[in-house]
């Protein structure tokens, strides 16, 4: 059996981390989950829309819910992304814009949703949460060509 002796030990509070922070922002992954929610919304809309079983319905509202909690926490991370120092994509101001009118349009798509009867969804609910995604589908096409105009510098 083997043992390991300490040669040196340094404690001194001289050391710095020169790392860098790694891999994507936080607020990227958690706005990524509210957009699969709100996918998530819109793909059981239309299942409701052809099946109107209120399962279908309950699901759209908590996924929709799940979404803006999401959304929540997006902002939350995006703060303490700026506040940490972490890099984020310039100009930030299209998708800030997008994603607030997408979850904004979620907000009143919630409470449409919370009506009673195939009314809550069809059409309303399910136009609304189909304009989400076009948001934030455009919001991301608009968010990557300013990026690489920005980057490449026009």
């Amino acid at each position: 059996m083997k043992h390991a002796t300490i040669t040196e030990a340094n404690f001194t509070d001289d050391a710095r981390s020169t790392a860098e922070p790694r891999g994507r922002p936080m607020h990227k992954a958690a706005a990524s989950f509210s957009a699969a929610y709100f996918a998530g919304a819109l793909v059981t809309d239309l299942v409701y829309w052809q099946m109107p079983d209120v399962m279908w319905e309950r699901f759209s509202i908590w996924l929709i819910m799940a979404g803006l909690v999401a959304a929540g926490l997006a902002i939350v991370a995006y703060v303490a992304d700026l506040a940490g120092g972490r890099r984020i994509d310039r100009p930030a101001w299209p998708r800030v814009v997008g994603y607030a009118l997408a979850v904004l349009l979620s907000v009143i798509n919630a409470f449409v949703h919370s009506r009673d009867g195939y009314t809550a969804v069809v059409p309303t609910g399910l136009m609304l949460s189909a304009l989400v995604i076009v948001v934030l589908v455009l919001t991301t096409l608009v968010g990557m060509a300013f990026s690489k105009r920005y980057r490449f510098g026009g």
